[in-house]
């Protein structure tokens, strides 16, 4: 469990029982979900569904950072598009802290946001051009940047408790209609109206969905697979002693990440590292002690281990806006998904009220430019080699999985520290991909587009719809 997982409240809204009709549909309740239906409260016909509970998803895996100062992000879409749309991020970026800064503010939500410095590091001498180039590019767009030999760093950036966030907007919008574990399985486009069947059984007709949830579930109209990869990072949170008050990231790729959190007299520093293409470097408990070497942290001091995926887009710009007849999607965020979470509930929700938004033009998702062009190939190959590549045996695996063919299906069965057998066919239903096993979190985890399924099989994060439980 993450840290913040410790945070979830002990309210909740009930599933979907019965078929309703609404003018528009939100699917997922992470930050994104419930920042859109924040702006849309006022609309007199919206309901939002969450397959699981709100916040349960990607929005408790992060570090929590609101922050601008993203890598190498902005030297990036200077190179491979142009300094327009640089200045442009960047902008979105600002107008995405000042959209939580002003929700926070105005509804007086108790969610430990604390003012921090924010350093960028060149941890590798060859980063130190990059690292110049960054600085002074943030200087020509006006913002006030330190430096030192290795690193840069501003001083007008957040951090805060995601899941805390969420609970107020969870009562805020108490008399909203909102449902969870309610999983939409399928949607079909009829008669000028969205049918979106539950795993239930139930429908829920709307004029206008909005896809809110991590990975979107479907391929078509908007086959992500061929405009992104899926990288999976790995994190420590562990108490010390003093809240330094600053957050970083570094500019090498594979880098590290960290942050300070303060919970009364408690201090955590919650430590990123390992990063990877989730379709490579698989052994979780090799990386995740990468991490605790990487930060010199004591095991007595750890408090929680976790992973978390994020969707990496070809062009480093995510997909928000509309892909089809009032269908919109917001994914795609480049492990920054607490800015553009936030920036995407904004956007679509002005979309949906008839608002022009001064950021939609950037993050359309049919737009086009030399860098998507240049990826589309790169990616088609990924797609295939992900798929081979995950069906290889794992020679890491503990003594206590093992596989057996059970009427020419291969079933995986892991005991338990009690000696209960736990069977699962691991092979993602989404499109076949073999399944790894998290031995650290005791999971199953697709390596091609980041579903995740519990020991038994039950399915706790798409885009796969169904379990993977052996009944046999």
């Amino acid at each position: 469990m993450s840290l913040w997982g410790k945070y979830q409240n002990d309210f909740h809204f009930a599933p979907l029982k019965k078929d309703i009709e609404v003018d528009v549909l939100i699917i997922g309740g992470g930050i994104c979900g419930l920042s859109t239906l924040y702006y849309l409260k006022d609309h007199p016909s919206v309901c939002l569904v969450e397959s699981q509970s709100i916040g349960s998803g990607v929005s408790k895996n992060t570090t929590g950072k609101l922050t601008y100062l993203q890598s190498k992000i902005y030297t990036d879409l200077e190179k491979n598009i142009n300094y327009e749309i640089a200045s442009s991020y960047l902008k979105s970026q600002l107008y995405a802290i000042s959209l939580i800064k002003k929700i926070i503010a105005n509804e007086s939500l108790a969610c430990d946001l604390e003012k921090v410095t924010s350093y960028l590091h060149a941890d590798k001498k060859k980063d130190l051009k990059v690292l110049a180039q960054e600085k002074k590019f943030l200087e020509e767009n006006g913002l006030v940047v330190h430096e030192n030999e290795s690193a840069i760093w501003v001083e007008d950036t957040y951090v805060f408790n995601p899941i805390k966030y969420l609970n107020g907007l969870k009562e805020i919008l108490k008399e909203k209609e909102i449902y969870e574990h309610t999983q939409v399985v399928d949607v079909q486009y009829k008669n000028n109206q969205y049918v979106c069947s539950t795993f239930n059984g139930q429908k829920i007709l709307a004029n206008q969905v909005i896809f809110a949830c991590h990975y979107p579930f479907f391929l078509f109209p908007f086959c992500l697979p061929l405009y992104s990869h899926i990288e999976k990072s790995y994190l420590i949170a562990y108490q010390t002693d003093v809240n330094k008050r600053t957050s970083g990231i570094t500019i090498s790729n594979p880098g590290y990440s960290y942050r300070y959190y303060k919970d009364g007299k408690k201090i955590y520093k919650i430590c990123l590292a390992s990063s990877h293409h989730a379709a490579i470097k698989q052994n979780d408990c090799q990386n995740f002690s990468k991490v605790k070497e990487k930060f010199s942290i004591p095991e007595d001091k750890i408090v929680s281990k976790w992973s978390n995926v994020d969707i990496i887009t070809d062009d480093k710009l995510p997909f928000i806006g509309e892909i089809k007849n009032h269908c919109y999607l917001a994914t795609g965020f480049n492990t920054w998904g607490m800015t553009n979470g936030l920036l995407a509930a904004k956007i679509i929700s002005d979309a949906i009220l008839g608002k022009k938004n001064q950021y939609a033009f950037l993050f359309q998702t049919k737009r086009f430019n030399f860098y998507r062009m240049k990826s589309f190939m790169i990616n088609t190959f990924g797609s295939v080699y992900n798929y081979i590549v995950s069906h290889f045996h794992k020679d890491w695996y503990p003594n206590t999985l093992y596989f057996e063919k059970k009427k020419n299906t291969l079933v995986a069965i892991y005991v338990d520290e009690s000696g209960r057998k736990h069977k699962v066919i691991p092979k993602c239903p989404h499109m076949k991909c073999g399944l790894v096993f998290n031995e650290v979190e005791k999971t199953w985890d697709c390596p091609c587009h980041s579903s995740r399924f519990d020991l038994d099989g039950n399915c706790m994060k798409g885009p796969s719809t169904k379990s993977i439980t052996y009944k046999g």
